[in-house]
């Protein structure tokens, strides 16, 4: 594998070309619609080179880009400017060129010459005897849709997707060819593997082609494995002198933070707390900054003891809070009741142990200084769906309290909202951008029912279970960037609610998006719980963005 510098990728000469339209994307973020990948490719390097006022983030796909904003008034002022850029123009982007070795002997390449017709030399050929762009990224991170001078090896998926497809496979679908970065499921024909390593948190750029690289593939006899780079780590358990030890992680204790945001590019989704107003409000009580990280805890039974004295507090769903002293304390095991809300010691030895919530249904445990474990792309929050950043908390382990504290003093108690109990949780939603997939019968059934979390639930999506929607506009949607809370619905037509955790692009029509303020409430939506969605009114929220599409 070699990189090359100094190339450049530059949009098309002759007639205008423009955003055909733009879409609003719940109250944050919009979608440009554009007519062809290089308008894409094109778009995005404008983006880039020149980003627009209250632009956060930029997430090209197959034929739109969605930009992330500041506010909702930067969205509406986005989506404006968009409308207004000419792309005709040659856009310059500094990129590399990537050469990826690569042993063409994949266990699809005999079908994919039967489909091209090329047979199986002729395909080796094709694929190795052109430059590939990397267009956009999804899936996971450092797996880049490349698209390709031209169409010779345009193939479907498999009819039947693999449970696993091995790292390193290089792969086609549809005008795409890619590399899987990590042993996943996938359809993707395979035609070959490479021992490049495509993505590395140990590198400065952590994907070895993101969007905007152009790449060679490079036909060998043998590929060789690139050796992983050395993994952050964190203080040992012998390291740890003052933190807290696990004594039972309870059914799923993650650490989070406000997650990593600026990194869609690469296929990485921000993650961070669901709820992040209860892990604010328990980082302010013990003086800590508001996106120090904390622990994450679902359904009670999380189990701490003190390593040193500790100040910590518990926010999010209100459960009993227990501190017992260690059994060879002199007058013998002791234990006090601790409130939600406020701060409190934990002595050196003593453990704390949250019950089950009586409502909601996750809970935030701060210590004062905040988890201390390595960042990775600039945040110490655990992403599920890519398996970046500190792995679920385990019995036994230890972690240190770090120096995230800006206050020299501790909070006041603090009063909490009510969290979603055993009845119905109203959750207001604005038109997604795919609402027009669906008549309004669907439309009027969606915010018409209750519906039911189902288990299946994660901090990737919320499952929900009801009367399936039925969709007016058939075929498949291309792959388009996608945010939390969007409500994608499938070909079955259950909604399945996006949460931090999710995919950074998506297939499925979002009907609808919940407004950002109604993520933290939910998150704390318990399994078994019941939904339903009601149009925001525009007029009575800040959260307001253009509900209908615009067009040139």
């Amino acid at each position: 594998m070699v990189k090359t510098s100094g190339d450049t990728l530059a949009g098309q000469q002759g007639a205008a070309h423009k955003v055909s339209s733009v879409r609003a994307v719940g109250t944050r973020a919009v979608l440009a619609e554009l007519t062809s990948t290089q308008d894409v490719l094109a778009l995005q390097a404008l983006l880039l080179k020149k980003p627009l006022p209250g632009q956060l983030d930029v997430l090209a796909a197959a034929e739109t880009v969605l930009v992330r904003a500041d506010s909702p008034a930067a969205a509406r002022r986005i989506a404006a400017l968009l409308l207004q850029l000419d792309l005709t123009a040659s856009v310059q982007r500094e990129g590399d060129l990537v050469v990826i070795d690569t042993v063409y002997d994949g266990a699809d390449l005999t079908e994919v010459a039967k489909l091209t017709g090329l047979g199986p030399d002729g395909v080796i050929a094709a694929h190795s005897g052109q430059i590939w762009t990397v267009a956009f990224a999804g899936f996971a991170p450092g797996f880049g849709y490349m698209v390709g001078e031209h169409q010779e090896l345009e193939v479907p998926r498999r009819s039947s997707p693999r449970t696993a497809v091995p790292a390193g496979s290089v792969a086609l679908a549809g005008n795409y060819s890619a590399v899987y970065p990590r042993s996943s499921p996938g359809g993707w024909q395979l035609i070959g593997h490479t021992g490049a390593r495509m993505w590395g948190l140990d590198r400065e750029q952590p994907a070895l082609a993101s969007p905007g690289h152009r790449v060679q593939f490079r036909a060998v006899r043998e590929s060789v494995a690139l050796a992983a780079g050395p993994a952050a780590a964190g203080p040992g358990p012998q390291d740890v002198h003052s933190g807290l030890r696990i004594v039972s992680p309870g059914l799923h204790s993650l650490i989070q933070d406000l997650g990593r945001h600026g990194h869609s590019a690469l296929g990485v989704s921000a993650a961070g707390a669901l709820d992040r107003a209860s892990l604010r409000r328990a980082n302010r009580l013990v003086g800590n900054a508001p996106s120090a990280a904390a622990v994450e805890t679902v359904a009670g039974g999380l189990t701490v003891q003190a390593v040193g004295d500790q100040v910590l507090a518990v926010a999010g769903a209100p459960s009993d809070l227990t501190i017992e002293s260690p059994s060879g304390a002199a007058s013998g095991p002791v234990r006090r009741t601790v409130p939600m809300a406020t701060p409190f010691a934990l002595l050196d030895g003593e453990t704390l142990t949250l019950g089950a919530p009586e409502s909601g249904f996750r809970s935030y445990l701060a210590v004062r200084g905040g988890v201390d474990t390595a960042p990775v792309l600039g945040s110490r929050s655990t992403d599920t769906m890519s398996g970046i950043g500190p792995a679920p908390l385990a019995a036994g382990q230890l972690f240190a309290a770090g120096g995230e504290s800006e206050s020299g003093v501790v909070g006041d108690p603090e009063l909490q909202p009510d969290f979603p109990g055993t009845g119905v949780t109203v959750l207001e939603v604005v038109p997604g951008p795919r609402a027009d997939w669906f008549d309004a019968a669907a439309l009027a059934s969606f915010c018409g029912q209750d519906w039911e979390v189902k288990p299946q639930s994660n901090r990737v999506g919320m499952r929900l279970a009801g009367t399936p929607l039925q969709r007016s506009r058939q075929g498949e949607l291309p792959s388009e960037g996608t945010v939390a809370g969007a409500i994608q619905i499938p070909p079955e037509g259950l909604p399945v609610l996006f949460l931090a955790d999710h995919p950074v692009t998506g297939g499925y029509p979002v009907i609808a998006v919940v407004v950002d303020s109604q993520l933290d409430v939910a998150a704390q939506i318990p399994i078994g719980g019941t939904i339903r969605f009601r149009w925001a009114d525009a007029r009575n929220t800040e959260h307001a963005t253009p509900e209908e599409e615009v067009s040139n």
